[in-house]
């Protein structure tokens, strides 16, 4: 994304405001307790979902964040509930996975969880970023994936997994991709790059998520795949940046972020399409194209 596009998307569009009726639905988002998540969670709850699950690392701040959604909607008691996901931790994935199927229906699946650090540290075997934002991502997608096709097959609906990655996605140009193994390069502290690292895993999850989308449309397996960039919004997401890079981002924050709630929006919208975003990357609630160098068909081949 060019510098212009960057400022007419944050300065001088109006992102349409959510209206999609979601009655009967059923709607997971991962880190829901604060920003994105928590704002996309008070539209689900209002648009009439059947259930939202607010999937978090904290339980006492998943309830807090539950109480304070209730308290501002007209929507009865139950329709919220808390479950409990560690999103470094592939155990507490698999548990989490294991309650949801519990569930009779699961409609949209919306990842949001994601983490930003200037620190190397190893989670799982991966430099932590890639665990969070790519690794435990795609878990969590692909251990769902029984119980959406499911839903897809009894109800005879398309359910949703949405990916909320970022446009930053192009200031990388992954050199790591050229090595002979991505993710053992990506794990060497020697050589990591942990200015770029967020940018890389973002570009990981869309490159993942056109893989994942190809093969399902190839099964006729009809649940969509898409990923969206709320664009640069008002989030503690950025919270433990520090020096240089957390006084630039606080002067883009001060003169140039959306709101949360405007942020929101987009990840709404695209839960709330269908087959037609499968495959696609979204921006400014509009499809788009990723990016990248990686933007070519011949290179998205070769993934």
């Amino acid at each position: 994304m060019s510098l212009l596009s960057f400022l007419r998307s944050q300065l001088f569009v109006t992102l349409p405001v959510p209206t999609h009726d979601l009655t009967d639905q059923v709607i997971v988002v991962t880190g829901a307790n604060t920003g994105l998540g928590f704002e996309a969670a008070r539209y689900f709850l209002n648009l009439n979902a059947a259930k939202v699950v607010l999937a978090v690392r904290s339980t006492s701040k998943g309830e807090a964040a539950k109480d304070d959604l209730e308290s501002s909607s007209s929507r009865p008691p139950g329709v919220l509930e808390v479950y409990t996901l560690d999103m470094e931790s592939s155990a507490s994935v698999e548990a989490f996975v294991t309650k949801v199927n519990s569930l009779p229906r699961v409609d949209v699946l919306l990842l949001n969880a994601g983490k930003v650090t200037q620190d190397f540290y190893l989670v799982g075997g991966n430099e932590s970023t890639i665990t969070v934002n790519v690794v435990h991502t795609f878990l969590l997608a692909l251990l769902m994936l029984p119980k959406l096709r499911y839903v897809s097959k009894e109800i005879g609906i398309v359910p949703r997994i949405v990916i909320v990655a970022s446009d930053r996605h192009a200031m990388t140009n992954l050199p790591e991709w050229t090595t002979e193994n991505t993710f053992a390069t990506l794990n060497d502290k020697n050589n990591a790059r942990m200015h770029e690292r967020y940018y890389v895993s973002k570009l990981l999850e869309i490159l993942l998520m056109r893989a994942l989308a190809k093969e399902l449309a190839a099964q006729e397996i009809r649940v969509s795949v898409s990923a969206l960039t709320p664009g640069f919004c008002q989030s503690n997401l950025l919270r433990d940046i520090r020096g240089l890079w957390a006084v630039q981002l606080a002067v883009m924050n001060h003169f140039l972020s959306r709101s949360t709630e405007e942020g929101a929006r987009t990840l709404v919208h695209a839960a709330s399409l269908g087959w037609e975003a499968n495959g696609q990357y979204l921006n400014d609630c509009e499809i788009d194209k990723c990016v990248s160098i990686f933007s070519s068909s011949e290179t998205l081949d070769s993934v």
